[in-house]
C-alpha cells in the first residue's frame, strides 16, 4: 500500500466521522491494511496528521506553480479560487481541524509565511499585492464556514482588477 492511499483513507475517515473517528486502527481498516502496515509509514496519529497537512501544502504549492501568470500574487489568487471551486478547500478544513496540537500546524504556518512573503518585492505594487493575498485568506475563511454568501466569480474579478 502506498503512502498516499493511506493519507486518502485518513482524509475520507475524517470527512465521514470527524476527528474523533481518526484512529490508527480505523485508518488501517479503511485502507484495507493491517495496523502494522500503517505503522510502517506513520509511527503515530500525529505523524499521520502532519503528513496530511504537508501533502495539502505541497498540492497548493503545485496549484500556484501551475498558474501561468505574470506575478506570484495573481497565481496565488487564481490557485485560491481554484481550491474553493474544486472542493479542495473542504479537505483543508477537515485535515486542519483534526490537528488539535498547535505543533502539528507548524508546517502550515511556515507555508503561509512563505506564501505571503514570496516575491512581494517583485510585484508592481507590493502593498496592493499583500492586501490581495490577505483578502484571499478572508475569502478562504468565508468559503469554509458560509460558502453560499459569496459571489466568487465577482470577488475574483474584483481582486484581479486591483492588480
Amino acid at each position: 500500500m502506498r503512502r498516499d492511499e493511506l493519507l486518502d483513507a485518513a482524509e475520507c475517515l475524517l470527512e465521514d466521522q470527524g476527528s474523533q473517528g481518526l484512529t490508527l486502527a480505523a485508518v488501517a481498516e479503511r485502507a484495507g491494511v493491517s495496523k502494522g502496515g500503517l505503522l510502517y509509514h506513520f509511527a503515530h496519529k500525529e505523524a499521520l496528521i502532519k503528513a496530511m497537512i504537508e501533502r495539502l501544502i505541497g498540492e497548493f504549492d503545485a496549484m500556484i506553480e501551475a498558474q501561468r501568470e505574470t506575478t506570484y500574487t495573481r497565481a496565488y489568487l487564481k490557485a485560491t479560487f481554484e481550491a474553493i471551486e474544486t472542493g479542495r478547500l473542504r479537505r483543508w478544513a477537515v485535515v486542519t481541524g483534526a490537528a488539535g496540537d498547535p505543533e502539528l500546524l507548524a508546517p502550515l504556518r511556515e507555508a503561509m509565511a512563505r506564501w505571503h512573503r514570496h516575491g512581494l518585492d517583485d510585484e508592481p505594487d507590493p502593498r496592493t499585492s499583500q492586501i490581495v493575498r490577505l483578502a484571499c485568506e478572508g475569502v478562504w475563511e468565508v468559503a469554509t464556514h458560509c460558502p453560499a454568501i459569496v459571489d466568487y466569480a465577482a470577488v475574483r474579478q474584483g481582486l484581479l482588477a486591483l492588480l
